[in-house]
């Protein structure tokens, strides 16, 4: 979970890109050892999934329907037509208005400059006016890297970025078969 955060210097698991085929071993992993996430959600993937994200206690945060940076980031109005869509869907499903979001990329992402200068700026600022809360990550498990980093690699990446001094937002992507692994 992240907008209940008890502990400033927890451990936040937070899974982008979703849902997916490996979401659904995801949520019984997390199931079995106690653990709630936040997954950030696109229009792909079941229903079904998102309906268990939400019933099994776990935050269903919004990541943009598409999660195509050419439509995202071509525009403002873009922008926010792509994220009302997705909340459209978790609220159609869950029957609760999501405000968490995470944007593809992170907010201050590099790759939006090539579709609208400056825009990120613009959105950090317009997301916050409309009431919403956008979360970046601190540490990457590194499964959306080129290649195909292993279940190890990803597990090491974690564990060697975790500080004792700050919360720690992992970053990971329930589409990634080696992130499921890893967990």
């Amino acid at each position: 979970m992240i907008w209940e955060i008890d502990d400033p210097y927890g451990v936040y698991l937070t899974f982008d890109d979703g849902p997916s085929a490996n979401t659904l071993e995801i949520l019984d992993i997390l199931k079995e050892e106690g653990v709630e996430a936040t997954f950030f959600v696109t229009s792909k993937g079941p229903d079904n999934l998102i309906k268990r994200m939400h019933d099994e206690g776990h935050t269903v945060a919004l990541h943009t329907a598409t999660h195509n940076y050419a439509t995202v980031y071509a525009s403002v109005d873009s922008y926010f037509n792509d994220l009302i869509t997705v909340q459209n869907r978790v609220k159609n499903i869950t029957g609760q208005t999501s405000y968490i979001i995470r944007f593809p990329g992170g907010s201050s992402n590099t790759v939006s400059r090539n579709y609208s200068q400056g825009i990120m700026s613009t959105l950090t600022s317009e997301v916050v006016r409309r009431g919403y809360r956008y979360y970046d990550w601190n540490v990457s498990s590194g499964d959306a890297a080129g290649g195909n980093p292993s279940s190890e690699q990803i597990k090491n990446n974690v564990i060697n970025s975790l500080r004792k001094d700050r919360s720690n937002m992992v970053l990971m992507h329930d589409i990634k078969a080696c992130t499921r692994d890893a967990l």
